[in-house]
């Protein structure tokens, strides 16, 4: 684990999409070259109390000189969104992490299906692109309650008329995603994605059990619900040292480790981001995070988020 760069960059634009969603473009004050993201990437933006949240790059990405994320403003959030929205202006100061990718491209598909809703729609601007470019198959399936869409524009002339359709849940004429009917039957090296709400990240699970699990891919910013969860405490071991620390049922395991003096980088702290993975060995983990995959977590855990049962050993 180690800690992302954080970088000050200057707000080059703040441009009013829809309502409710502002697209920033980010440019770095004297570096001509940021660190490249791929496609599906995202960074952290920190807020002047410290807080962290995570925007998907929504640019070009073979353009290395500006970052760019679509933030909607969430009356009813944490407030995050309401303060990115009240004081990033053109001119401003943004506290930018370097990217990380949970949500990356399969190399050696042979199409690609995306699936988005709403503001999650921001990781498929840069993925199309590139699957544009490389000259991949594709299809990309946006659900939104009304045809102001955030990026839809950018999406009709990246996507074209026959790789975009599009789902409006409000208005005289509502259409919704039949989850069920499309994505019924899954064909060999075909890789789909999704970035939503819940619901529908839950009804594209539900359609998609038959499915192997190494071909569908999901993007979160908010933590699944799981109101049945009962937490126990645990003991873990340190590689390292040997030493056993108790980890109590009301405290995460990210907490306790920094109180015995381990200085771990984390981020959401919700177990969405991926900042505080860690590699385990000797136990049976808890997952409760929303970003590995079923192979990573055969040796992976998110500290934040994750415990265990019994006693876990932890590779610091």
């Amino acid at each position: 684990m180690t800690a992302r760069l954080i970088m000050k960059m200057n707000v080059e634009e703040a441009r009013a999409d829809t309502d409710e969603v502002t697209v920033y473009t980010l440019r770095h004050p004297w570096r001509r070259n940021l660190p490249s993201p791929e496609p599906g990437a995202h960074v952290d933006l920190r807020l002047p109390d410290g807080r962290a949240r995570q925007y998907s790059l929504c640019g070009d990405p073979s353009d290395d000189s500006r970052y760019r994320i679509a933030v909607k403003r969430e009356d009813d959030g944490r407030g995050a969104s309401r303060w990115i929205h009240a004081n990033l202006k053109v001119g401003a100061v943004a506290h930018v992490s370097t990217p990380r990718s949970n949500f990356p491209l399969v190399a050696d598909a042979r199409r690609h299906v995306f699936i988005a809703g709403g503001i999650g729609i921001t990781p498929f601007v840069a993925m199309t692109q590139r699957v544009v470019r490389r000259g991949e198959d594709f299809s990309l399936h946006y659900c939104a309650r009304t045809s102001s869409a955030p990026l839809l524009d950018d999406l009709r002339k990246i996507c074209g008329p026959d790789r975009l359709a599009t789902y409006f849940s409000g208005g005289p004429q509502p259409r919704r995603f039949d989850c069920a009917t499309t994505l019924a039957r899954c064909e060999t090296g075909v890789h789909l994605y999704c970035c939503g709400p819940q619901r529908l990240t839950d009804a594209v699970r539900e359609a998609t059990q038959s499915w192997p699990a190494d071909q569908v891919h999901f993007e979160v910013f908010k933590p699944t619900l799981d109101e049945n969860f009962q937490s126990e405490p645990f003991d873990i071991r340190i590689a390292s040292t040997g030493e056993t620390i108790r980890v109590p049922a009301s405290r995460s395991t990210l907490d306790v480790l920094r109180e015995h003096g381990f200085p771990l980088p984390s981020s959401c702290e919700l177990g969405v981001c991926g900042s505080c993975v860690c590699r385990y060995s000797g136990g049976a983990v808890i997952h409760r995070d929303s970003v590995l995959s079923v192979g990573d977590r055969q040796d992976r855990m998110m500290l934040c988020v994750s415990r265990a049962r019994v006693a876990v050993t932890l590779d610091i």
